[in-house]
């Protein structure tokens, strides 16, 4: 799954260029996972997220298409890059984002028991990369780097745990760090079809999120996920604007 979304040099230019979130990783389903696409394995994504208000300090929508593909033809250590078009221009937005609107990503990945029983997985990457700087006066590049460590565990499912960092100028001073958990599961029970999950950003900025949903995979290679992201849950204000209900279509070959 996907995730995976970031501008707080001022609230308003936060919120006026708020698309300018997230180019994705692998990931759950707003922060990324310690999953990683295999040697030559391609994921197209086309996600969408969707503001629940049309308030004037809502925050725009985003609309996101992605490439991620694996490099290296190793079992027990993966590599993969991406490249995102994403954007709010389809609002007719004259925003940074919308200008600006191609971003890049990268991530290194061990799976779980690569190299004993019971290891963790572990991975880490950037993502966030865009082309457009010109420092605090407005910029497309928040560079978020971050790590993570995954677990799985009998019945409850898959626990990850890490951290992120990103750039000052993109993300403002102090408010540029945070940590990343999440919660995944297939739902066997129900179904081998059904994943479900929650995942949380932390950080006082526009990436910050509580997020929570769930996929259907029609086929082996094809899946699409619904759910829900709101945005700086445990802050007085709002750098991500109101909630957004999200599509995550993703096609593998």
């Amino acid at each position: 799954m996907k995730s995976v979304r970031s501008m707080i040099l001022a609230a308003a230019l936060t919120l006026s260029c708020a698309t300018a979130a997230l180019a994705t990783p692998s990931g759950q389903i707003w922060i990324p996972s310690t999953d990683a696409k295999g040697f030559k394995e391609v994921n197209i994504s086309i996600d969408n997220y969707i503001r629940f208000s049309n308030a004037n300090d809502a925050g725009a929508n985003t609309y996101d298409a992605g490439v991620t593909v694996g490099v290296l033809p190793f079992e027990k250590f993966k590599l993969e890059i991406g490249v995102d078009y994403m954007t709010d221009g389809l609002q007719g937005n004259d925003s940074i984002a919308s200008k600006h609107p191609i971003y890049f990503n990268f991530k290194g990945a061990i799976p779980e028991d690569a190299f004993f029983k019971g290891m963790p997985a572990l991975a880490a990457g950037m993502y966030g990369i865009g082309t457009f700087d010109r420092g605090l006066s407005g910029n497309t590049m928040s560079n978020v780097a971050y790590g993570l460590v995954a677990k799985t565990l009998p019945v409850v499912g898959r626990l990850s745990a890490g951290g992120y960092n990103g750039a000052e100028k993109n993300l403002g001073h102090k408010y540029n760090n945070g940590v990343l958990v999440s919660w995944d599961r297939t739902m066997s029970e129900i179904s081998d079809k059904l994943w479900m999950a929650v995942d949380y950003m932390g950080g006082n900025n526009y990436y910050s999120a509580l997020s929570a949903g769930a996929s259907w995979a029609f086929t082996p290679n094809v899946s699409v996920l619904v759910g829900a992201n709101f945005y700086n849950p445990f802050q007085k204000t709002l750098y991500g604007g109101k909630p957004t209900f999200t599509t995550q279509l993703d096609i593998n070959f």
